[in-house]
């Protein structure tokens, strides 16, 4: 499966502006929510090749949030991708179990990212 539109879930305008420009700078079409009610309305909108989730967010975390995507018949089969700064071993395995596909800490190296994401395809 070819990864062209990517939505980005992090709280932080900053992680957001930094993880869009990177992105769209090689190529992917990036769309960008702060919270899961955002995430979920952006999923609705428009179905995206690849998701990065950032981890620790107001209300409903980025472990939460994989596991209610990964559970969902209609979203299960995007890739999601933890982007987070949550860097223990423990943090990267419960994130898999939640269904990530990979695991990736900030700040985020972005050749590492662009990789990851190249694997995917």
């Amino acid at each position: 499966m070819a990864i062209h539109k990517i939505l980005v879930v992090d709280d932080s305008k900053t992680e957001l502006m930094v993880l869009s420009d990177l992105l769209s700078k090689n190529g992917y079409s990036v769309r960008t929510a702060e919270n899961a009610d955002e995430a979920f309305r952006r999923l609705g909108e428009e179905k995206p090749d690849l998701i990065l989730m950032d981890v620790v967010m107001p209300g409903q975390n980025g472990f939460q949030l994989t596991r209610a995507i990964t559970r969902d018949p209609q979203y299960s089969n995007i890739p999601i991708v933890m982007c987070t700064s949550k860097n223990l071993e423990t943090d990267r395995v419960w994130g898999m179990r939640q269904g990530a596909r990979d695991y990736v800490t900030k700040p985020v190296n972005g050749e590492e990212l662009l990789s990851k994401i190249r694997a995917l395809a």
